[in-house]
């Protein structure tokens, strides 16, 4: 499914999908560069060799934006460079490792770090970056390991609320009535609900379940990464609150009124109002006649709370020509390139320094900006993926499910990989 396919791409949280990190590592760098490169004083190898960058496209516009920014970058640069849109990223990867060929450079999503990482398939390559101080400091945290940083952040995006206007407005509520606390939320959306239109719909997922959570001061690992919190007093508040208004029919999943993720639902008019991130714009082209108002998730008992996703630049480990990716990273995450990326394919600049021009190329998204102040990454734990998947599954039956127990399990399972 085309949006399915979007929401990997630009906010890495294709779950589901693991890597058999353990059988399909590169050598590592430690083992020596391969045999047509050399390393330089600052440890990254250097040849003639042409670069390979392998990307998760959310479509055709994301797959020619990348290649039209290599190519200037190649003609510049003088070195050869060939994008390849992944079919199925992961499993690309995966096989490009396993074979001792991987790509140079790759789209990799924070959930995937830490088993590349301990398996020494990437190179960290961060602190390198000239630019590295204009990243957001909450994705630097995201894609740091060990206390490296591995990757620079490609873009990233964050959850808000997405309002159906005309829905609204028939509603007979105002902008005074634009909810800022749960109590509001829950009051607006019982007003929403009428005959086949749920007040809110969001997927039935940590990825969006998870914004309560953060809003009531939850999380599910420390911000270190150390402590698994899952079953903390905050989650069990947010996933109570949830289950509530899940069972008196003014939220739903997206599942349960038949449409596949928020987004359709939105469209559909399935759902007045949705939880989703800023690849939602892309997906409302195929629904004209439905105006989106968009503005900060309310905030919980701990305050303004969401979630972030994000990618990095991935740099393989066994590349022969690191000194050239590295550059080729520092002109993609320029802040004039990441605008025409946004222009392009909808995806947030990663780095501060295009925040105001971002802001004014796109006044009625400014909330998802906004939240990069206050969002909280997704846990990175290698085997994390595991845990989200187990958990969604629970998520599902939250509705006639125990709070404290689902939580209870994801505990148990998070105490296993983390440590």
């Amino acid at each position: 499914m085309r949006h399915s396919r979007r929401l990997m791409a630009l906010g890495g949280i294709g779950l589901a999908a693991t890597l058999a990190l353990a059988g399909c590592g590169g050598s590592g760098f430690d083992d020596g560069p391969a045999a047509s490169g050399s390393a330089d004083g600052g440890g990254l190898t250097s040849s003639d060799d042409a670069l390979t960058i392998m990307i998760g496209s959310s479509g055709d516009a994301e797959t020619a934006a990348v290649k039209e920014a290599v190519a200037a970058w190649s003609k510049d640069s003088g070195v050869d460079a060939e994008v390849i849109a992944a079919t199925d990223l992961t499993q690309q990867l995966s096989q490009g490792f396993a074979g001792g060929n991987p790509p140079d450079l790759f789209y990799l999503a924070t959930e995937l770090l830490a088993g590349y990482a301990d398996n020494g398939s990437v190179i960290a390559y961060g602190d390198q970056l000239e630019n590295k101080d204009d990243f957001y400091p909450s994705l630097v945290t995201n894609f740091t390991y060990d206390d490296e940083f591995y990757c620079a952040p490609k873009d990233f995006s964050t959850l808000q609320l997405i309002i159906n206007k005309n829905l609204w407005d028939d509603a007979g509520l105002t902008d005074a009535d634009i909810p800022t606390d749960w109590d509001s939320l829950a009051a607006a959306a019982k007003k929403l609900t009428s005959g086949d239109t749920t007040g809110l719909v969001f997927s039935g997922e940590y990825q969006r379940v998870g914004a309560f959570m953060a809003e009531a001061g939850g999380r599910l690992v420390s911000e270190d990464g150390a402590t698994a919190v899952a079953d903390s007093q905050e989650n069990t508040d947010a996933l109570a609150y949830v289950k509530e208004h899940l069972a008196d029919g003014t939220f739903a999943y997206a599942a349960d009124v038949g449409a596949g993720w928020g987004g359709e639902a939105f469209g559909k008019q399935l759902g007045a109002m949705t939880i989703e991130g800023n690849w939602i714009t892309g997906a409302l082209g195929d629904y004209p006649d439905v105006d989106p108002l968009v503005v900060e998730l309310p905030a919980g008992p701990a305050g303004k709370g969401t979630l972030q996703f994000t990618n990095c630049w991935g740099m393989a480990a066994d590349s022969p020509n690191q000194e050239a990716a590295l550059s080729l990273v520092e002109y993609l995450t320029t802040a004039e390139q990441q605008l025409a990326f946004s222009k392009a394919f909808g995806p947030m600049p990663s780095v501060q320094s295009a925040a105001d021009q971002w802001t004014t190329d796109n006044p009625d998204l400014a909330a998802f900006l906004a939240g990069a102040d206050y969002a909280q990454g997704v846990p990175t734990n290698d085997g994390v993926s595991d845990v989200f998947t187990d958990f969604n599954a629970q998520l599902a039956t939250l509705k006639d499910g125990d709070p404290a127990t689902i939580l209870q399990s994801v505990q148990s399972n998070l105490e296993a990989i983390v440590g």
